[in-house]
């Protein structure tokens, strides 16, 4: 979903900008921030809530984690924790999961009665009712309803994460479990409310820019199109505009991980095994975290894009600081292993808040001139980029053709990840996304997933380059690609 059609990310967003005016002024606060508060909730009338000192609250905690603090006061910070219940926000869901509707007859039959195995149901008044402290949501009972009057209503939050990190207090407030959690952000964008939110770099990255620090904005491929009436061109002069020294595409280093990756994969498939991409850093979360073997077997030493680019600059331009510009929240954790050449993370609401922030319009821009880059890398952030990538560098060198697989989304890459466990995966490369659609659907973009195609589609019409003509011109052939771990 778009940033301006929902009205907990628009909250989100004009807090963001409050909080990049008030960095830049050097006047930011916590008294501040709360001032600015009563302005986006005043009087005594509410807007979403039921009542405007909970909004407050909620909006509180929404600025505490913009300020890249923990959204709730007494929460011990884990840094590597970026997704966050803002535990005031979380009690709009309904609490219980099995519920019995108007639409029960109080029939004669009681199916319902006799498939609960736990004495939970019994008959009210006027249809049955659930004793909750004997119910175990096992949903025998919605099962046998002839009226399909009892309705199991799994939270959004908890139905659509694909590793079941998420609980409930015993206030039925969501709780994230850190060791299952990838960060894929799936639940911040399944949260009707808004409860679950990201921490923020932005500020310790607007300060450094207003001390003019040397710094590089690195930019992700599914940056193009997130805004109208915008070319790549013009973002990156808008970005210059903010006081980056340089800006530079990340599809540079996706240029070089599937020339390489497909020297991994002819290893692979010489051993008889599958290579799985390291692109998508929630994919490689899963695959470590809940596929042990897997990931040491499979997944590709190869390091992501953001980090191949990274470590090219970092050796150009030693002393600048290095930020990262994408539509992911694992890459604000990627940013935090030991093999990192990044020093912060921005998402593209951030950027965009701190473009508003500064009155500055990328449509308005003089063209900066583009990075010599091939059309797939910049589709790396199109749902099968990465493996078509690969497939063109092999073609280029002159190699047989492979069987690829693409798994669109988190519960794909999980169900292809268990296959590839069982040694019941009959392709040679496995390209996992956890976002549907690959990274122009991030959980922090700007733009429909849908006209972000449409539009890099269209200005890449006629660019034909194969990535060896590409390579040509990076000084590539000393850098170390193979940091994420040892084989």
């Amino acid at each position: 979903m778009g940033l301006f059609k929902h009205d907990a990310r628009i909250l989100k967003f004009d807090i963001l900008i409050e909080v990049v005016k008030q960095t830049f002024a050097g006047t930011l606060t916590d008294e501040a921030m709360q001032r600015f508060i009563m302005l986006l909730a005043p009087g005594n009338k509410t807007q979403f809530r039921c009542c405007v000192y909970k909004e407050r609250e909620i909006l509180r905690q929404r600025a505490r984690l913009s300020m890249g603090k923990m959204a709730n006061d007494e929460t011990e910070h884990h840094p590597k924790q970026i997704v966050q219940v803002i535990n005031a926000a979380c009690d709009g869901c309904t609490i219980r999961k099995i519920q019995v509707t108007d639409n029960c007859r109080k029939c004669m039959a009681k199916n319902c009665m006799a498939a609960c195995n736990f004495g939970a149901i019994s008959m009210g008044e006027n249809r049955a009712t659930i004793d909750y402290d004997k119910c175990r949501e096992c949903g025998a009972c919605a099962r046998s309803c002839p009226y399909n009057a009892i309705v199991i209503t799994e939270r959004p939050c908890k139905a659509s994460c694909p590793v079941d990190a998420i609980g409930y207090d015993e206030d039925g407030i969501a709780v994230i479990d850190e060791d299952k959690c990838i960060n894929c952000g799936r639940c911040q964008a399944a949260c009707p409310f808004g409860a679950i939110e990201d921490i923020s770099w932005i500020v310790p990255v607007c300060e450094l820019l207003k001390m003019k620090t040397k710094m590089i904005a690195m930019i992700a491929p599914s940056i193009q199109g997130q805004f109208a009436n915008t070319s790549i061109g013009q973002i990156k002069e808008a970005i210059k505009t903010l006081g980056f020294d340089k800006v530079v595409e990340v599809a540079i280093g996706a240029d070089m991980v599937a020339y390489y990756e497909q020297e991994e994969l002819r290893k692979h498939i010489d051993e008889g095994k599958t290579l799985t991409t390291s692109c998508c850093p929630a994919f490689v979360n899963m695959a470590k975290i809940h596929f042990p073997s897997v990931y040491e077997d499979n997944v590709s030493t190869m390091v992501s894009p953001m980090m191949a680019t990274a470590a090219l600059l970092k050796k150009q331009y030693p002393d600048y600081g290095i930020v990262f510009i994408g539509p992911c929240l694992a890459k604000k954790q990627e940013a935090m292993e030991e093999f990192t050449s990044v020093d912060y993370v921005l998402t593209f609401e951030e950027l965009a808040a701190m473009l508003i922030a500064q009155k500055i319009h990328p449509s308005e821009m003089k063209a900066d001139e583009e990075d010599y880059v091939s059309n797939y890398a910049r589709n790396f952030a199109q749902g099968g980029g990465v493996s078509k990538a690969v497939s063109q560098a092999n073609n280029e060198k002159g190699e047989d053709k492979f069987t690829a697989y693409y798994a669109d989304g988190a519960l794909d890459c999980k169900k292809q990840l268990t296959l590839l466990k069982f040694q019941k995966f009959p392709y040679q490369i496995l390209e996992g996304m956890c976002c549907d659609g690959g990274c122009i659907n991030g959980p922090c973009t700007v733009e429909d997933a849908a006209v972000v195609r449409a539009r890099m589609n269209k200005e890449n019409m006629g660019r034909d380059i194969k990535i060896n003509e590409i390579l040509k011109h990076y000084e590539v052939e000393d850098q170390n690609l193979h940091l994420h771990r040892d084989k």
